[in-house]
């Protein structure tokens, strides 16, 4: 865990108070198993072969954050976000806009805002996402399709078969709105060659001096351990 310098994104308060969260502990909930004599045995003989053991059975999910403050007043953007040569497989990017928050105590820094958004590319080189134009209005409150790539992240992310989520439509708007673009099938090309990732949106009006863009990646990671020598491999 990183510490903030201070509070101010976490809490709401007026100025003058100056509030601040001590933390005192922190624990890991770590799950525990325990292997039957069969599963043992063959656990103890690969550990003594001493060939390498994936750290999990299954890949697991790291984030990135990346933040452009101070976007320029005019209606459509560029943002060239990450350009890398060892990306690993983006699932899933999720984009936002705020006006004005962070660091700010007196407002929500967990509240974003529409700026008037009409559209969102995301450009893995060549190939963008989603394929067609969103087409948005948040004046005439034409949102099904951002709305319905909400709810679909929280059925992909979490494998759930139900459509709950954790926003209603209204609750959306008034804290969100958070744009998900879903990026998990790609060419191969995609993922073994150099990728320049490129955010592209455009709003009906120019966007105030104080806005700032947020890109959260969320991808998959694979590692491997060898418990011999303690050496953690990344393989993905």
């Amino acid at each position: 865990m990183i510490r903030a310098r201070n509070d101010n994104n976490c809490l709401i308060s007026r100025e003058e108070y100056e509030p601040r969260v001590e933390l005192t502990k922190i624990q890991w909930r770590v799950p525990h198993m325990v292997l039957n004599d069969v599963n043992k045995l063959s656990l103890l003989r690969a550990l003594d072969s001493g060939r390498y053991l994936s750290a999990i059975s299954e890949p697991f999910r790291s984030w990135n954050l990346y933040e452009f403050p101070f976007l320029q007043s005019t209606a459509k953007h560029s943002w060239a976000v990450k350009a890398t040569t060892q990306l690993e497989k983006s699932h899933y990017v999720i984009f936002a806009l705020q006006i004005g928050r962070k660091n700010v105590l007196s407002q929500d820094a967990s509240r974003f805002d529409a700026c008037n958004l009409t559209n969102v590319k995301l450009y893995l080189n060549s190939d963008f996402y989603p394929h067609d134009d969103m087409n948005l209005d948040f004046d005439k409150n034409k949102i099904a399709v951002l709305y319905d790539a909400y709810a679909r992240f929280r059925r992909s992310y979490y494998g759930s078969a139900s459509d709950e989520t954790l926003l209603t439509v209204n609750k959306f708007l008034y804290c969100g709105p958070l744009l998900v673009i879903d990026c998990s099938r790609q060419n191969e090309v995609v993922r073994s060659a150099t990728v320049d990732v490129r955010l592209e949106f455009d709003c009906k009006d120019n966007v105030p001096s104080n806005i700032t863009a947020y890109c959260l990646i969320i991808h998959d990671r694979v590692v491997e351990y060898n418990p011999l020598t303690n050496v953690v491999r990344k393989i993905l």
